[in-house]
């Protein structure tokens, strides 16, 4: 085993309760054994709506970063940014560049509020939530005129990842949420092929997640609902 020196500064109580096949626990899952940081990794399936956890977390959200008995945070990005901050090496995947880590930022604000809203519609359904496909189409319409150019076109113009030779944070809230759309298969045989090569980048980059990974990929490539075989 590593010397406790060679350990990142963390306080050994830590926890990140997950949802282990929810993409937005995924980033997280990753760092944490990317980083090989001393973090447990709690499945919270079933107990975010318990007396305890919601005594830890108002919002009942995951991912959560119980930090100790009285501090937690949630909200991915959040809790992204932060490991990386607290880890000594961090900075491999959150640059301390002040233009490096803003463009991480930038691409991080893209994902919330221009790419993330298109997916529900399209892969919640193997969550067992409602879905309209009509919606579906009209978003996935908007992933394929919109948000897919800017991401190869701008983010992914000149470099492998997002505005960088080597994955970030960034990479990590995009890439593991593209496997919703696997759910409906004509959709995903529609997502251009740069696209499909950029999440492999990505999601090869982080074998420690692998497991994660494959189990939503699992459920979407699996999910037998209404308006699977659609065309987009």
């Amino acid at each position: 085993g590593l010397c406790a020196s060679s350990k990142p500064a963390v306080p050994s109580s830590m926890k990140l309760h997950v949802l282990p096949p929810s993409a937005n626990s995924h980033g997280c899952i990753a760092i944490v054994k990317y980083l090989d940081m001393d973090i447990e990794i709690e499945n919270a399936y079933g107990k975010t709506r318990t007396e305890e956890f919601i005594k830890m977390n108002p919002c009942h959200v995951c991912p959560t970063l119980q930090i100790d008995d009285t501090t937690a945070i949630w909200e991915s990005g959040a809790i992204m940014r932060y490991l990386c901050n607290i880890a000594p090496n961090g900075d491999k995947l959150y640059p301390k560049d002040p233009l490096k880590r803003a463009r991480v930022d930038l691409v991080m604000d893209w994902r919330q509020t221009a790419l993330y809203p298109c997916i529900p519609s399209i892969g919640y359904g193997i969550f067992g939530m409602p879905v309209d496909t009509d919606e579906a189409k009209e978003k996935f319409k908007a992933l394929q005129e919109e948000h897919f150019k800017i991401l190869t076109d701008v983010y992914l113009k000149d470099t492998k990842f997002c505005y960088s030779d080597t994955p970030t944070i960034a990479d990590l809230a995009i890439a593991p949420a593209l496997n919703f759309i696997k759910a409906r298969k004509k959709f995903w045989e529609a997502v251009p092929q740069a696209v499909k090569d950029y999440q492999a980048r990505v999601l090869e980059a982080f074998p420690g997640a692998k497991e994660n990974f494959d189990a939503l990929e699992g459920m979407a490539t699996g999910w037998d609902g209404e308006g699977n075989d659609a065309e987009p």
